[in-house]
């Protein structure tokens, strides 16, 4: 891909930051109360019922979420995949810069948010077998683990 068509790979993302939280909104508050309605995902997501709502008319009208004739809302099978993939991601990714680079936990949790429906699953995979290999009792990975955080804290100069 030529360098200048990069930048609209971001553009091309079908699952947005938004997106993201309103799916995990339902699937969270699903588990907690046994049922989600817009008004409850819009006080979880601390944003306005007709915010909640209209992203939530999309995300119907892409099967990604169901109503009830209650008004009940739950995750679509294809929903919950989604769901599931993003929690993942946000997982490796919080692992990597808290286990590994020594962010720490509450900005570790911040940044892996930010990027977690972004990252390729081909990213994904390749990022968790890192980590399953560098976090591993192997004495190389050990090795470099203790090396490199040996160097915290210590500056060229």
């Amino acid at each position: 891909m030529a360098a200048g068509g990069v930048w609209k790979e971001y553009e091309s993302n079908e699952i947005s930051h938004s997106v993201a939280h309103h799916l995990a909104a339902i699937g969270e508050l699903t588990i907690q109360h046994g049922y989600a309605r817009v008004s409850d995902v819009a006080r979880h997501l601390q944003i306005t019922r007709g915010s909640a709502s209209l992203t939530l008319k999309a995300l119907r009208q892409k099967n990604y979420v169901l109503e009830d004739e209650n008004k009940f809302l739950r995750l679509s099978p294809e929903g919950k995949k989604i769901v599931d993939g993003i929690l993942a991601k946000r997982k490796i990714v919080r692992t990597f810069l808290n286990d590994v680079l020594k962010i720490d936990e509450r900005q570790a949790e911040i940044d892996a948010c930010k990027v977690e429906h972004l990252l390729s699953e081909e990213t994904t995979d390749t990022l968790l077998r890192f980590l399953e290999h560098l976090l591993s009792d192997q004495e190389v990975p050990r090795s470099f683990r203790e090396a490199y955080w040996g160097l915290e804290g210590k500056t060229d100069g």
